[in-house]
This record gives C-alpha cells, sequence and structure tokens, in this order.
C-alpha cells in the first residue's frame, strides 16, 4: 500500500513536465489552406463513353459514369459526370465533384435534355453521408477513396476502378 501512494506521488510529481513544451515545435510548419480550381464543365456525357457501376444489393437504377469527363484536379478533387437511369427510362445527368480528403462532394450542373449543362445556384461542399443504395457513398468507399487501396491519382486509376468493379485493395466496410 505504501509503495502505490509512493509511486503516484512521484507520477503527480513527473507528469507536468513531460510534455514538449511549446516552443519545441517547428515554427516554421506552414498551414496550407486549400483552394479550389476553376472548374470547366466537359462535354456531354456519350453513350460511348458511359461506365457502369454497382450500387447496393437491391435496385433498379442504372448508374453510370462518363469515362471521359473524369478528372483528377490539382486540387485534389475527382469531378465526372454522372448518369442515373430509372426503371422507367427517365435519366438525370449532373457533373458533379468528390474530395476523398473531406468525405465531401459537390454538384455543379445539371444535364438538360438538349444536350447542354445548367449550373447548380447552390454548390457547396457537402458531407457524403447514407447508407446502402446511394451513389456516393458507393463510390467514396469502393471505388475512388477506399480504405487501404491506392488513392486514385489520376483519371485513368478512375477509370480502372469502375471497370473492375472497385479498387481491388479496398476495404469494404
Amino acid at each position: 500500500m505504501r509503495l502505490r501512494k509512493t509511486i503516484w506521488w512521484c507520477l503527480a510529481l513527473v507528469l507536468p513536465f513531460s510534455q514538449p513544451s511549446a516552443d519545441s515545435f517547428d515554427e516554421d510548419y506552414e498551414v496550407k489552406s486549400w483552394a479550389e480550381i476553376e472548374v470547366q464543365l466537359p462535354a456531354f456525357p456519350e453513350k460511348s463513353n458511359l461506365i457502369p457501376f454497382r450500387v447496393g444489393a437491391i435496385t433498379d437504377y442504372q448508374y453510370l459514369i462518363d469515362g471521359k469527363s473524369l478528372s483528377v484536379g490539382s486540387d485534389g478533387v475527382l469531378r465526372f459526370a454522372l448518369v442515373v437511369i430509372s426503371p422507367s427510362g427517365a435519366q438525370n445527368i449532373s457533373f458533379e465533384g468528390l474530395r476523398c480528403a473531406t468525405a465531401e462532394r459537390r454538384f455543379y450542373a445539371s444535364g438538360r435534355s438538349d444536350k447542354t449543362w445548367s449550373k447548380a445556384r447552390s454548390n457547396k461542399w457537402v458531407g457524403i453521408q447514407g447508407g446502402s443504395n446511394n451513389q456516393y457513398v458507393e463510390l467514396y468507399k469502393n471505388y475512388f477513396c477506399s480504405v487501404g487501396a491506392l488513392e486514385i491519382m489520376n483519371a485513368d486509376d478512375a477509370r480502372r476502378a469502375l471497370r473492375y468493379g472497385g479498387q481491388p485493395a479496398a476495404t469494404r466496410p
């Protein structure tokens, strides 16, 4: 019992001095702020460039990405045209961005029936969240930002991940 008290007193005296002082850190370390590059809308998706990907176990919708529109900017954002086709044949076409570093997505434009883009009114970054049958969660976790897989470094890597059903080293939660 006496030994325990002695140990506790020693720890109480030593621990406050065991942490590094604030001036021991590198003062030259510069926190770099992130800035998004100016986004250019791609050519409208063509059927021959569409790459399908699977979303969830149970869905009648088709999800496709225009392989030609895929790009990874110098800001680290992966941008792509997304095509979602309902069971009745209705199509939603959008141009979007996905930021792996922060698990966020951004909607830049929607496709019109005359094959032109309509820029989004509000295109803020929003967190990727949701469960099954969510294309953003699927793209983030299993295709482009997989835990345990190499980070997508260029458009060819992204197209390869789509064609092969995800990143081979992906950890699927």
